[in-house]
């Protein structure tokens, strides 16, 4: 799932200024998983702002909802009465949810109220830890089921580097090196062969390096 944090109060205040109703939209599905933009935090967020601009004698009027996901506009399209009410949009979504949200109101001030992370899983409760560095070209059956791309700090395709040390990544030793994991997990496979093929030269293309990406289903297009 996308992973995100809320953005320090102080600067969706600052985003706020000289807006008198304002429409918090929260995203039902990966930022409410990670309890960062779901029903309860769009409440929160806005009885904050009450709060503060009651304290502080500044007119701001707050509108709360929540869609399922603010990336399709199937669920975007229902909202559109309350989008045309306010002065702007405090989207509690991800960043395509904010972009997406832009799109389709292009009229209308679309602001981020969340920082997007990453894609990542639920480690424990409240931990969240990237698995995926989207590269658009997997190596996860050469691997070990272990993304050398996301859990590698340098994403290394074939082995570590020389500065991991008793299964430590060189940066912290918090961090697990990514390669000692993938050696680990071959090696409980049974698959250590297979670590001494040497895994060609990455083609970014496929990554965020090769600019947008897109996908087309021409099997589920209508």
């Amino acid at each position: 799932m996308i992973v995100g944090e809320r953005k320090p109060f102080d600067e969706i205040r600052e985003m706020l200024k000289g807006y008198k109703k304002v429409l918090i939209l929260g995203c039902r599905t990966c930022v409410a998983v990670c309890m960062a933009g779901g029903d309860k935090e769009v409440e929160l967020l806005g009885s904050q702002l009450r709060i503060a601009s009651k304290k502080d004698g500044v007119e701001l009027e707050i509108i709360e909802d929540a869609i399922e996901r603010q990336c399709d506009r199937e669920y975007m399209e229902p909202i559109r009465e309350k989008v045309e009410q306010v002065d702007a949009v405090l989207s509690m979504a991800c960043g395509c949810g904010v972009q997406f949200m832009a799109e389709m109101y292009s009229d209308k001030p679309v602001l981020p109220a969340i920082n997007t992370n990453f894609i990542g899983v639920n480690e424990d409760v409240g931990v969240w830890t990237e698995r995926c560095g989207q590269c658009g070209n997997c190596v996860l059956h050469l691997t070990g089921g272990i993304c050398p791309i996301a859990r590698c700090s340098k994403s290394l395709l074939n082995g570590p580097c020389g500065g991991s040390q008793d299964g430590k990544c060189e940066i912290s030793k918090d961090v697990d090196c990514g390669w000692q994991l993938i050696y680990d997990r071959m090696k409980q496979l049974g698959q250590l062969d297979k670590l001494e093929e040497v895994i060609p030269a990455k083609d970014w293309n496929t990554s965020r390096d090769g600019g947008p990406r897109k996908v087309v289903r021409e099997d589920v297009k209508i």
